[in-house]
This record gives structure tokens, C-alpha cells and sequence, in this order.
């Protein structure tokens, strides 16, 4: 392991460069990192990479899932909660069922079970990749609010699939009634694990005399504890760190101090590039031992690559027929039901929505964790699963990846008015919370602002007569009323996030975000 050390820390620095190149490019750092790490691994003297399965599963991705499950809005995934839940959990049964059929018939020695097993692991869309490509290109945010939550659910979906085409290939058999019993427990397990640990958590925050240190410890300690704890009686893992995080992420404001969202955020933005970057790397370093292994299954590479290939184009094309089925269904069910939106969304926006099927780190721990051996004899065609998913990641990613911006540039998507342009939106906040933050400071306070000169140019800069800070000492008492004001703000800032459905929630945040800052900066007078 010493002798590597050197080997792993050029690694991080690789890493870094790399994403720094692909910002400046202006293309998905996933795409370059996954093609870079294929082309190291041929540089002869570089050590072959075994990527043990429990550490991608245990290490990698609780913190993964966990902080999407806090960057994504609640509101904006009930807003969209059927297409979302249609995508992440029909869409990958539906997908995984195709890729069975499709496997079963066109690749040799494929059962059903296999095809299954399969369809399983390649079926779920990858979250970093679509956020990293979406980040360089202007979309309406109803799509990037989709594609977020589908992402954030469909690992779920997927991997209960895998568990259960495991199941039947190792056994040789499938109880239908055994399963829905296992279905409905890892489901209802899952969330409920999640739920009950994100609920502990939460009190031990807000009830014990912790500091901003202990906090972020906390929170980086918390996914692994659902994740461990929810597998440990056999429910979903992913769907404890989702619905937990959902809970945590949602009363954030209610049992973490300002400090320790502000420096928390810092943290988990670092700690997750750091292992998106680490992911992304060795799945292209991985190639030779998959390349080794198929070998040994006397199967050349040309064969794979064309079953590969043929799985990509069965991935591509279910998405695409599942985007046109939402469309129409949704057509249909708006002359029953509420529906998000009744307009039709035009052409245009499926047809992205379709392309938009990167694969990345769920698939490839999916495929690493199938055992070596199956009641004492080689689990079947393991290495060819290994290298066909790999082909859809490197494929999908490469091509997807590299021209999905070019494709959203020439479709120019339309807006949907959603939300407020967001310029409007910042100045209809900045106006309402003055007027919110005077009244309050008039209506509790009005005996102390004369008294006070920092009070006196907040009334005054809040009634746009003055755009001048305080700049005189600042006594404990006014600063005890700036922070009780500051406390209102955000009060009415996360109501007005609650009621108000055309106000964008990130939008929101950014305001939360400098009201941290500015308790921080108070603070330290």
C-alpha cells in the first residue's frame, strides 16, 4: 500500500488538472476523467487498479447520494413527483425489461435472469454526469428539476432490480410473492431506516452542545449510518440516504447554526469532488482487469464490444420511447387529474430529456459487486457483464456527454415561465424582505433605533433612503436586535419558499446563504 501512496496522490492532483481542463473547455469533467483514466491505463509501468466492489458501494456512495438528497429541492421534486417517480421507477423496470429480452436473444449463453441482472445494473441514469454537462448550458428548470430527481430515485429502482436478478440467477429460481414481500420491505424498510436516523440526528444537532467541527463530522458520518444500518436488516441502503437526506436537507435551518451550514457546505462540495473525480478516474483505469477477465472466458474483445455497443443502442432508444410515452400519458391524464402542467411541452424538450442517459458510478458498483463465484462455481458470464458495462458508461458518456450541449444550444428550449426571471425575482425579495424587516424593527424595536445609530441606517437603507452601512461601533444590544431581525428574515424567506409555488427555491437559498454570512460577519464585531 506504501509503495502506491505516490501513485495515489499524483492521482488526486491528475484529477484536479483534468477538471480544470474540462472547465475551460466547457465540457463534462466526468467525460474527460473517464477517457483520461482508459488511456493511462495503457502507460506501461502504471499499477493495475482492482477497485474492490464494498468500497465504491460503503465509501463512495452514501456521501454521493446524501448531498444530491441536499441540493435538491423539495418543492421543485413534489412539484414534479409523477414524471420524476414515472422516470425512476416504471421507466427503469420498463428498461431493464428490454435490455433482458434484448440480451437473451442477441447475446450467447444469456438467460432471461442474466438479461435481467443486466438491465438491472445499466438502467440508471447518472446524477454528476447531467448536472456537469447542464452546468455550462442554459435550460428551462423544470428539465434540470427532473432529470435531479430521477436520478437522485432511479439508483434505488435499479438496484432492487440487481438484488433480485442476483437472487434468481443464484438460486435458479424466482418466487413472485417472496419478492413482493422483499420489495415491499426494502422499500418501506429503506425509507423508515432513513427517516428514523435523519429524526436521532437531527436531535443530537440541535439538543448537544456541538460546534460547527462537530457538525460537519456529523453530517459526513450520517449517510454511512443509514446506508449500514438500513442493508444491515436487509432494506434499501439508497433509500435511507435519500429519504433521510431529503428530511435533514429540509430542516436544515431549524437545528444547524449558521457557521455550520456555512463552513458544512464548504466541506461537502470539496469532499464530493474529491470523490466524483476519484470515481470517474478509475473507472477508466479499470479497464485491463475487465479486458483480463474476459479473456479467460475465452470471449474476444471485438464480440463484447459489439454486444456492448447493442445494449447502448437498446438504452438510447427505450429512453427516448419512454420520454414520448410521458408525453402522451401526461396528454391523457390532464383531462383527468391535476397534472403539473397541462400545456403541451412541445417536441423539443423529450427528445432532450431522452439524451440525457449518462451512465456513471451506480452501474459500475452494481457490476464490481457480482461475486466471483455462484454455489461454488464461476458466476456466469461476469466479466462480459463487467466489460458491456463499461462500454455503456465510456459510450454514453463520450457521446452523450460531448453532444448534449450542441444539441441544447441549437433546440433553444423554451423558458415554460416557470418561475420569475430570476433578476425580477431578486429584486421583488430584496423588496419585500425590507419592507418585512422594517416593520418588524419599527413594530418591536422603534424605542431603541434612535438610540442607535447602526439601527437608524438599517431603517433608512431599508426605506432606500440611504445606501451607506453602519459605521460606528456596534454595542450588544443592537447587535442582539440585527440578529433577532436577521432570524425574521429567513423565517420569511423559508415561508415564502413554502406558499409562494413561482419563486425559485435556489433563488431562495442564495438569500438564505447571505443572511448566514452576514450573522457570521456580525459575530465576529
Amino acid at each position: 500500500m506504501i509503495e502506491y501512496f505516490p501513485f495515489y496522490l499524483l492521482m488526486i492532483l491528475a484529477i484536479v488538472l483534468i477538471i480544470m481542463l474540462a472547465n475551460k473547455l466547457k465540457v463534462a469533467y466526468p467525460v474527460l476523467l473517464v477517457v483520461a483514466g482508459l488511456l493511462t491505463s495503457f502507460i506501461p509501468g502504471i499499477p493495475v487498479v482492482h477497485i474492490d466492489p464494498s468500497l465504491i458501494f460503503i465509501i463512495f456512495l452514501p456521501p454521493l447520494l446524501y448531498e444530491a438528497a441536499w441540493a435538491i429541492s423539495w418543492k421543485e421534486l413534489w412539484h414534479w413527483r409523477r414524471i420524476i417517480t414515472s422516470f425512476a421507477f416504471i421507466v427503469v423496470f420498463l428498461t431493464a425489461l428490454t435490455v433482458a429480452f434484448a440480451a437473451n436473444s442477441f447475446i450467447p449463453g444469456f438467460s432471461l435472469a442474466l438479461g435481467f441482472l443486466l438491465g438491472g445494473i445499466v438502467s440508471p441514469p447518472d446524477a454528476v454526469s447531467a448536472s456537469a454537462i447542464l452546468k455550462f448550458v442554459k435550460v428551462p428548470k423544470r428539465m434540470v428539476s427532473i432529470l435531479e430527481g430521477e436520478s437522485l430515485l432511479n439508483d434505488a429502482s435499479s438496484l432492487l432490480i440487481f438484488r433480485f436478478a442476483l437472487i434468481a440467477v443464484g438460486t435458479g429460481q424466482f418466487v413472485w410473492y417472496h419478492a413482493a414481500l422483499s420489495f415491499s420491505w426494502m422499500l418501506i424498510g429503506g425509507i423508515g431506516v432513513g427517516l428514523l436516523i435523519g429524526f436521532i440526528f437531527m436531535k443530537v444537532h440541535k439538543y448537544l452542545p456541538t460546534d460547527a467541527n462537530m457538525d460537519i463530522v456529523l453530517t459526513i458520518i450520517t449517510p454511512y449510518i443509514m446506508y449500514m444500518i438500513a442493508e444491515e436488516v436487509h432494506s434499501s441502503g439508497v433509500l435511507a440516504v435519500v429519504s433521510g437526506g431529503l428530511l435533514l436537507s429540509n430542516k436544515r435551518h431549524h437545528f444547524l447554526s449558521s457557521v455550520s451550514r456555512l463552513r458544512g457546505a464548504n466541506v461537502w462540495e470539496s469532499f464530493v469532488f474529491v470523490l466524483n473525480g476519484i470515481v470517474f478516474l478509475l473507472i477508466g483505469l479499470d479497464l485491463p482487469e475487465i479486458v483480463a477477465g474476459l479473456k479467460q472466458e475465452g470471449i474476444s474483445v471485438g464480440s463484447a464490444l459489439g454486444y456492448g455497443l447493442l445494449i447502448t443502442a437498446v438504452l438510447i432508444v427505450i429512453r427516448f420511447i419512454s420520454t414520448f410515452g410521458a408525453v402522451f400519458t401526461t396528454l391523457i391524464a390532464r383531462n383527468y387529474i391535476t397534472v403539473a402542467d397541462r400545456r403541451h411541452p412541445g417536441w423539443k424538450a423529450p427528445i432532450l430529456l431522452g439524451w440525457t442517459g449518462m451512465r456513471g458510478v451506480v452501474s459500475l458498483a452494481a457490476a464490481l459487486s457480482i461475486p466471483v463465484e455462484s454455489n461454488g462455481a464461476p458466476f456466469p458470464q461476469r466479466n462480459l457483464i463487467l466489460f458491456i458495462t463499461f462500454i455503456v458508461i465510456l459510450t454514453t458518456l463520450v457521446v452523450q456527454g460531448l453532444t448534449l450541449p450542441y444539441l441544447i444550444n441549437k433546440m433553444k428550449l423554451p423558458s415554460f415561465d416557470d418561475y420569475i426571471p430570476e433578476e425580477e425575482e431578486e429584486i421583488i425579495i430584496k423588496k419585500e424582505l425590507a419592507k418585512h424587516s422594517l416593520n418588524h424593527l419599527t413594530t418591536n424595536y422603534n424605542g431603541q433605533i434612535e438610540n442607535h445609530s447602526m439601527l437608524r441606517q438599517m431603517a433608512l437603507k431599508w426605506q432606500e433612503k440611504s445606501t451607506e452601512d453602519y459605521d460606528e461601533a456596534i454595542n450588544a444590544e443592537s447587535k442582539a436586535i440585527y440578529l433577532d431581525v436577521l432570524n425574521q428574515q429567513r423565517k420569511w424567506l423559508l415561508n415564502k419558499n413554502h406558499t409562494d409555488v413561482h419563486f425559485d427555491e435556489d433563488v431562495i437559498r442564495k438569500f438564505l446563504h447571505q443572511i448566514d454570512i452576514e450573522e457570521e460577519k456580525l459575530k465576529l464585531i
